[in-house]
């Protein structure tokens, strides 16, 4: 079945994350994806976990695998001018260009967007910075870590006031900044359809700190006050809130309209005189209390395992998840049920798992079984695709071996 981009044709000219992570969803969305990376490779290749079984034989690690899975390779140095030469009849032939490269190196190669649409009117670019292209901080380097985590208030927002700040985990404000731009990109693409024109597609990290923490910063923004902490021990909403279990072990209760819960919590709690007692009947008289309902709870929901309980909530209808270890997670069965992960058949690794793309369209399966290309596999064939003469094909070509 014909994907829903077949014929779209994207340069990734990218390392890292958040543009490759975007780059792997337009190719599971049918695009032709051609990714340009120096002939030793882009530096995320060379991040290699040492795994059991592999050493250090892994070609590239399961993140890299996963955010460039379904893509060609093309390697270049584009400090030769041979190279710059090449790889603009690569994107001669591209509907959307979408880099993370920093303004001042774009124009160093001659790749700038303004220079690019001059010269190719219809031509998309789809660009993520940590800062944005215009500002004062256009040609400052950015992680997600900085602009997305530390610099937007996120990072103090999920901090306990009493800890250190907290540690974001690999990707994540760049994974949200790909689905970003990949939204920009399909706009851009229809509106493209209708008038023929391109257009420049800009994601930030720093926005995307915003976007992603938007109703605390929407309060910051309306009030110029900062919204209220959460403290576990006296919470606003004691049935939104988690609770330890036997065995070290938590679960999270998330019934934000309490009133409607409390009593079925009460059944689940075998404890139903609490739905009367005043000093918990009703939201107001739970927070007014909010400490000892708190104090009361952990002593129950600490009597029984994280199982159990489980059992008793689910059977109420309640709202309520355990809070799992990753590896508790990627088993299960829901997830397993409803395809969130994906096998991939490899030729050098055999058979691995790994997350598959993060939405489904029921008229175009998309199993994120694609692996990630070997580096340079396809420099060659790009190279003739786009009428790079054969001579020059084969210095590039050496260049890169």
């Amino acid at each position: 079945m014909t994907l829903p981009l077949a014929g779209i044709r994207v340069v990734e000219i990218a390392s890292y994350v958040a543009v490759p992570a975007a780059g792997a969803l337009l190719a599971d969305l049918g695009a032709e994806v051609v990714k340009v990376e120096v002939p030793w490779g882009e530096i995320f290749r060379h991040a290699r976990p040492k795994l059991a079984g592999y050493e250090n034989d892994f070609p590239a690690g399961p993140p890299f695998q996963m955010d460039n899975r379904g893509k060609r390779s093309v390697a270049l140095d584009l400090a030769l001018p041979q190279a710059r030469e090449a790889l603009a009849k690569v994107i001669d032939r591209a509907d959307v260009l979408i880099t993370n490269v920093l303004p001042e190196r774009l124009a160093r190669y001659r790749l700038d967007p303004d220079r690019l649409r001059a010269e190719r009117p219809a031509l998309i670019v789809g660009r993520v910075s940590g800062y944005g292209a215009d500002g004062p901080r256009a040609d400052d380097p950015a992680f997600d870590y900085t602009a997305f985590w530390a610099l937007s208030g996120l990072m103090d927002s999920m901090r306990d006031p009493a800890a250190p700040p907290a540690w974001m985990r690999p990707g994540v404000g760049d994974h949200a900044a790909s689905l970003a731009l990949v939204t920009g990109i399909l706009a851009a693409l229809r509106t493209r359809d209708a008038t023929g024109a391109g257009q420049v597609v800009d994601v930030t990290l720093q926005q995307i700190g915003y976007y992603i923490n938007g109703h605390d910063t929407a309060y910051a923004l309306a009030t110029d006050e900062l919204p209220p902490r959460h403290d576990r021990r006296a919470p606003r909403n004691p049935l939104w809130n988690h609770y330890p279990c036997r065995g070290d072990r938590w679960l999270f209760l998330v019934m934000i309209d309490s009133d409607r819960y409390w009593p079925a919590l009460c059944r689940a709690l075998d404890r139903e005189a609490l739905a009367s007692d005043p000093r918990f009947v009703d939201a107001s008289a739970r927070f007014r209390h909010a400490g000892e309902l708190v104090a009361l709870l952990d002593g129950l929901f600490g009597e029984r395992s994280l199982e159990d309980w489980g059992e008793v909530l689910s059977r109420e209808r309640l709202i309520w998840a355990p809070m799992r270890t990753l590896h508790e997670a990627i088993r299960d069965e829901n997830a397993e049920s409803t395809g969130c992960f994906a096998t991939v058949e490899h030729p050098q690794l055999g058979r691995f798992r790994t997350v598959a793309p993060p939405l489904k369209l029921s008229a175009h399966p998309m199993p994120g079984t694609a692996i990630a290309p070997a580096l340079s596999a396809d420099t060659g064939a790009v190279l003739r695709e786009a009428g790079v003469d054969e001579e020059l094909v084969a210095l590039l070509v050496a260049v890169a071996s």
